[in-house]
């Protein structure tokens, strides 16, 4: 039994607010990638599908003269660790199980290695597939953060998760 449901998440105005900035047809994309790794890498995927809808809540639009400036994020970005903490205060705000909670920040967190100094993480299967997921979804100069999707459309497919990780979670799982 889950706690939270990403239609809990995505319909709060703590995330409506930040997916704005860092795009909801991104974080969808990325949630729906993390579905289908979480079972390629043994990971809970109510856990990968939390972390990766929430896992750009950290970004800051970086701009110079008035336009998006992408090489100026990419030096200065802090997104996961300030993602990874909003998403927490969120989650526990909203009823997740506390452990649930600190799982899903940490794989924010971890969700990229852009903010370390010429550093190479060693994941675990929860952050492997978040990071995965974010990295399917990514394009060129940052795109990927300004594709679209009607509202209508992305509580579809936010509630088509929610039933295939309920569905999921009814059956037995396999030993061995």
């Amino acid at each position: 039994m889950r706690n939270v449901k990403l239609e809990d998440i995505f319909t709060h105005p703590v995330t409506q607010k930040h997916l704005g900035r860092s795009g909801v047809a991104h974080a969808i994309a990325v949630a729906e990638y993390a579905y289908m790794f979480a079972k390629r890498y043994q990971a809970d995927p109510d856990l990968a599908t939390k972390a990766a809808l929430l896992h750009d809540v950290g970004h800051y639009n970086w701009y110079r003269n008035g336009e998006w400036d992408y090489e100026l994020y990419k030096e200065n970005d802090i997104h996961a660790i300030k993602g990874a903490s909003r998403a927490h205060k969120l989650l526990i705000r909203i009823g997740e199980d506390p452990e649930a909670a600190k799982e899903i920040a940490v794989a924010i967190l971890l969700h990229t290695d852009s903010y370390l100094p010429n550093g190479e993480l060693k994941l675990k299967p929860l952050q492997k597939v978040v990071a995965l997921a974010d990295e399917a979804d990514e394009e060129t100069g940052g795109n990927h953060h300004y594709k679209t999707v009607a509202d209508h459309m992305a509580l579809e497919r936010i509630r088509a998760l929610d039933a295939r990780i309920d569905s999921e979670m009814k059956q037995p799982h396999e030993i061995g």
